[in-house]
C-alpha cells in the first residue's frame, strides 16, 4: 500500500511539473505600417472602411499555422489579442488614412453620409502564414464611390518574408502585407478623385 502511495505521488507531482514548464501564451496585434508620399495631395474626402470578412479558419484567437499545402496546426501559445475579423478594418483604414492625406476614415458601421462618402469593402480569402517563413493575404475588395460613380473591384494578393524567426516577426509580415492591400484600395480612391476632379464619367 504504502508502495502505491509513493507511485501515486511521483505520478501527480510528475503531472504538476509538467502543467507548471508549459509557455505562456503570447498576445499579439496588427499594426499600420504606411507612410506617407509627400507627393500625394490632400483631399477632403471620407471614407468608410467596412465590412471586412475573413476566412472561417483563422476567426479564432490563435496564431493558425500553414504546415503544407493541406495542412494547418493551431498554436495554442501565440495568440491575438483582439479578433483579426476586428484588427484588420482598424489597421486598413489607419493606413488609409495616412495613405489619403485630409481624408477622413473612419470603420463601418458610422453615422455617416454613405452617399457622400468612399465605401471600402474587403473580403480576405487567405490569411496564412508561418514563422520564420513569410505571411500571405489574398483579398478582394470593393470600392464605391459617392456621387452615384463607377464602383472599382480590386484583388490584391501580398506575400511578405519575415524578419525572423519569431511570431512576433510573423505578425509584423501580416501588418506589412495588409499595408499593401491598403496602397492599392489607395490607389483607386486617387485614380477615382482624378476622374472626378477631370469630369470623366
Amino acid at each position: 500500500m504504502r508502495t502505491f502511495l509513493s507511485w501515486a505521488l511521483v505520478l501527480v507531482l510528475a503531472t504538476l511539473g509538467a502543467c507548471s514548464s508549459s509557455p505562456p501564451a503570447s498576445f499579439y496585434t496588427l499594426g499600420v505600417v504606411a507612410t506617407r508620399d509627400a507627393a500625394s495631395p490632400n483631399r477632403a474626402i471620407s471614407v468608410v472602411v467596412g465590412p471586412v470578412t475573413v476566412p472561417d479558419i483563422v476567426d479564432r484567437p490563435q496564431f493558425v499555422i500553414r504546415v503544407s499545402d493541406n495542412e494547418v496546426k493551431l498554436d495554442e501559445f501565440a495568440r491575438w489579442a483582439d479578433p483579426v475579423k476586428s484588427q484588420i478594418p482598424h489597421v486598413l483604414a489607419g493606413d488609409l488614412a495616412i495613405l489619403l492625406p485630409g481624408a477622413r476614415v473612419s470603420v463601418f458601421p458610422q453615422n455617416v453620409d454613405a452617399a457622400a462618402s468612399y465605401s471600402v469593402r474587403v473580403e480576405l480569402q487567405r490569411f496564412e502564414g508561418a514563422p520564420g517563413d513569410a505571411a500571405t493575404i489574398e483579398a478582394l475588395w470593393t470600392v464605391t464611390p459617392p456621387k452615384g460613380t463607377a464602383v472599382i473591384n480590386g484583388h490584391t494578393l501580398a506575400r511578405e518574408s519575415t524578419a525572423g524567426p519569431g511570431n512576433q516577426a510573423l505578425a509584423a509580415a501580416y501588418s506589412s502585407a495588409l499595408g499593401t492591400v491598403s496602397r492599392e484600395i489607395a490607389a483607386a480612391i486617387h485614380a477615382s478623385q482624378s476622374k472626378y476632379s477631370l469630369g470623366t464619367p
